[in-house]
């Protein structure tokens, strides 16, 4: 599948697979910064990317960025729908107690296609009774 990408400066890095076999891209930060404890700062990638039509992208977590300097997605997954054409910009989170520094290449998050469906809502009066019916938050037992 070919995705559409446009580099909107000159250090801006194409997306890149960890391993033949991973399902996310990395992203990389196109400038350096520092995160102070608590804060969420904007990140951006330098690419605007267009996904196929029926597609959107997903930005997650890097579980090493997350367990090694406690940064994370603010919105924890990020959604870039397929007529979004601005900048993909990352929105990092630090819930550590230190600063935290992004250098200037360094990966950020990753970016994973998704299919999506359109779907029609057809509003009735009562839904179908299942096993669970209301039941919420831990009613399945463990």
């Amino acid at each position: 599948m070919k995705v559409r990408l446009v580099k909107l400066r000159d250090n801006a890095r194409i997306p890149t697979q960890g391993s033949d076999r991973a399902a996310g891209y990395d992203l990389y930060a196109c400038e350096g910064t520092s995160i102070l404890p608590g804060q969420t700062r904007l990140i951006p990638t330098g690419l605007s990317i267009q996904p196929p039509e029926g597609y959107c992208f997903k930005i997650y977590a890097r579980s090493g960025l997350a367990t090694k300097k406690g940064l994370r997605p603010a919105n924890c997954v990020g959604i870039c729908d397929e007529d979004y054409t601005g900048e993909y910009m990352v929105a990092l989170h630090n819930d550590s107690n230190e600063m935290q520094t992004i250098e200037d290449g360094e990966r950020i998050a990753q970016l994973v296609i998704a299919r999506y469906e359109k779907i029609e809502w057809d509003e009735v009066e009562v839904l179908d009774e299942t096993e669970r019916g209301e039941g919420g938050f831990g009613s399945t037992g463990r």
